[in-house]
């Protein structure tokens, strides 16, 4: 008798069995929920906010020097020497071939593509003049640059295009000229010239 007892005392509850696979089910459920909502995070995404995107561009391999000269309404001034000025960055200083060569692998590669771009970050109300310089040349031959100022927010409009002709060196042309308003929106656009280069 007492072994039978016993015995019976061994044996599983089959209703403590069913509790703990519930249970068991439950954990599990959880475990995903976190892992569904929680996504790995996304490295190296940088979401730069920028109200105007202004591309210099000039023919591939052209070996001469263009530079891109943006001013804001407050005087700001960026070009190569200032590369930041109030909310306006020159993202990149082009000089034609003298740094598109990279060494990959023990071995020379010439990245062809000759552009500069200035970012305008925030903006003020008043007018933008884009100039460009032709700076340097390797060659001695005139240089024929195509320029685009697009406004990116709320959604892309580009404001003009167009290209500009640099007859030699230190040669400098207005390449657009426009007014922000109030509200962002853009108007007044033209080509009159206005020198924005500094002379050393």
């Amino acid at each position: 008798m007492a072994l039978l007892r016993r015995r019976r005392h061994d044996e599983i509850d089959p209703f403590s069995d069913l509790l703990f696979n519930t249970l068991l089910a439950f954990v599990m459920l959880f475990a995903v929920a976190l892992v569904v909502m929680n996504p790995k995070a996304k490295t190296g995404v940088i979401d730069a906010k920028a109200e105007f995107i202004i591309t210099v561009t000039w023919p591939d391999l052209n070996p001469n020097d263009i530079d891109t000269w943006v001013e804001d309404p407050a005087g700001n001034k960026v070009w190569f020497r200032a590369r930041e000025g109030g909310m306006m960055h020159l993202d990149r200083d082009d000089r034609g071939l003298a740094n598109d060569t990279l060494v990959i692998n023990g071995q020379q590669v010439v990245n062809p593509l000759n552009q500069e771009v200035v970012t305008v970050r925030g903006f003020a109300p008043g007018e933008y003049t884009v100039n460009l310089h032709y700076y340097d040349t390797k060659n001695g031959e005139p240089v024929t640059a195509t320029v685009s100022v697009v406004k990116v927010n709320p959604r892309a409009e580009v404001v003009f295009y167009g290209t500009v002709d640099l007859a030699r060196k230190g040669d400098e042309a207005t390449a657009a000229r426009f007014v922000v308003n109030r509200d962002g929106g853009v108007e007044g656009v033209n080509t009159l010239p206005k020198t924005l280069i500094e002379r050393m």
